[in-house]
C-alpha cells in the first residue's frame, strides 16, 4: 500500500483528493496547503501547512504536487532528496534550467518520478502516435497543431494572484493551458530543431503574459510545421494535422481521419508522367470512442509502478520537452529571432528573471470567481 500526500488544495489538488477512492493500492494519508482554511474540510487526513514538514513526517511514501508552477521544482527536489516518490502536475517546472535541476535530483532510480500528462492515456492520441511511430504515415513532411479552444475570461485570470504573471506562473497559455498539447505534439511528432514564434502579451486580457501565439517550426528531417494557441478566441479549434510521405492524418472533433496513399508520395511525384495526377488514396477508418482514464489513469500507473515496477506512462524526465518547446516560443518573441533547439537554458532563465524584476503590471484579484473545473476538460 502506497501512502500518498497531496500538496496544494486548489482546483487540481482538491480534484485529485476527490478521485483518490478510485485508486487501487493507495491510501491518501496527508494533505498540505499554505492556506490553513483550505485544510478545514480534510480533517480525516494528517494536515500540514508546510510541504517540507509533510515530506519529513513519516506519514507518506509518495507525494502528488499540485501547487503553483515554480514550486514544482523546489518541492520535487526536496521530496526526491528525502526518499519520497514524486508525481508532479504539469508543467514539471517553469523553465528548462529548473527542469534540469529537478531531473538532476532524481539520482535514486528506485524512486518513481512521474508527471501528470494525463492525455497520454487518451486512446485517440495513443492510436495516432502508434500510426506515426510504426511508419504507417511515412516520413513526416508537415505538422499543424491548432489549440484555440482554451478560452478564458477575465474572471479566470483574476481568480489567483499568481495567475498569468511572470513571477507567479512564468507564462500564460503556453505554460498553463498548453503543456498537455505541447507534450502530445512532441510525443507524436518529435521536437522541432528551430522555432520562430510571435507571442502577443495581454492581447485579449489584462495580463502581462502571452494569451495568443503563432509559431513556425522546422524539424531535423526538413519537415516544417505550425503551432497556434490562444485563450481569447471563441469558439475555438482543437486540431492536429500531420502530413507524411504516405498520406495525411487529421484529428478533430473526436474523429481521426487517415487518408493513406497507395504508394510513396515522393515516388509517385518523381515517377508519374502525368502533369496533374495525384496518388490514389484510401480513407482508413480509425475507430475510437472514449478519452480513457485521464488523471486517474496516471495516478494508478504511478502507484502500480511503485508497487510492482514496470513503466511509467509519463516519466517526469520527459516533461522537459514541453517546457523547452514553450520556452523556445517565448524566447523567440523576446529576442525577435529564430531560435535553435536545444535551447540555451541559462540564457532563457536570465531573460525570464529580468522580466520578473522589471514587471510593473498591476494584477487584479477577485474573491467572487465561480470555478467549475469540469468546464476546463474539453
Amino acid at each position: 500500500m502506497v501512502r500518498l500526500g497531496i500538496v496544494g488544495l486548489g482546483n487540481m489538488g482538491s480534484g485529485h483528493v476527490a478521485g483518490m477512492d478510485r485508486i487501487k493500492g493507495c491510501k491518501l494519508t496527508a494533505v498540505c496547503d499554505s492556506v490553513p482554511e483550505k485544510l478545514e474540510r480534510y480533517k480525516q487526513f494528517k494536515t500540514f501547512t508546510d510541504s517540507a514538514e509533510m515530506i519529513r513526517s513519516g506519514e507518506i511514501d509518495a507525494i502528488l504536487i499540485a501547487v503553483p508552477h515554480y514550486d514544482h521544482t523546489t518541492i520535487g527536489i526536496d521530496a526526491l532528496n528525502n526518499g519520497i516518490h514524486v508525481l508532479t502536475e504539469k508543467p514539471i517546472s517553469v523553465h528548462k534550467a529548473d527542469c534540469e535541476r529537478l531531473i538532476a535530483a532524481h539520482t535514486n532510480k528506485n524512486l518513481v518520478f512521474g508527471a501528470m500528462f494525463n492525455q497520454r492515456t487518451d486512446p485517440f492520441y495513443k492510436r495516432i502516435r502508434s500510426i506515426v511511430k510504426n511508419g504507417e504515415l511515412g516520413e513526416i513532411q508537415r505538422t499543424a497543431c491548432v489549440a484555440t479552444n482554451w478560452f478564458r475570461t477575465e474572471a479566470y485570470y483574476a481568480s489567483g494572484g499568481w495567475r498569468a504573471t511572470w513571477g507567479g506562473e512564468g507564462g500564460g497559455v503556453l505554460l498553463n493551458q498548453c503543456p498537455h498539447t505541447l507534450d502530445l505534439f512532441q510525443w507524436i511528432c518529435g521536437m522541432p530543431t528551430k522555432v520562430r514564434a510571435f507571442c502577443n502579451f495581454g492581447r485579449f486580457h489584462n495580463i502581462e503574459v502571452e494569451d495568443d501565439v503563432t509559431a513556425y517550426l522546422e524539424y531535423a528531417n526538413g519537415a516544417n510545421g505550425i503551432f497556434v494557441a490562444t485563450t481569447g478566441e471563441a469558439p475555438g479549434t482543437s486540431r492536429l494535422e500531420i502530413a507524411g510521405d504516405r498520406g495525411r492524418l487529421v484529428f478533430e472533433n473526436d474523429k481521426i481521419t487517415f487518408d493513406r496513399t497507395e504508394m510513396s508520395v515522393a515516388e509517385f511525384c518523381g515517377g508519374s508522367r502525368e502533369s496533374f495526377a495525384t496518388p490514389p488514396t484510401w480513407q482508413c477508418s480509425v475507430p475510437e470512442s472514449n478519452h480513457g482514464p485521464q488523471h486517474i489513469g496516471i495516478i494508478q500507473n504511478f502507484v502500480d509502478t511503485i508497487l510492482d515496477g514496470g513503466e511509467l506512462i509519463a516519466p517526469a524526465e520527459e516533461g522537459i520537452h514541453s517546457v523547452e518547446f514553450a520556452n523556445a516560443m517565448l524566447y523567440s518573441t523576446f529576442t525577435n529571432s529564430l531560435v535553435e533547439l536545444p535551447l540555451d537554458s541559462a540564457a532563457y532563465e536570465k531573460e525570464l528573471m529580468e522580466r520578473i524584476r522589471t514587471s510593473r503590471h498591476q494584477k487584479v484579484v477577485r474573491d467572487d470567481v465561480v470555478v467549475d473545473l469540469n468546464q476546463s476538460f474539453r
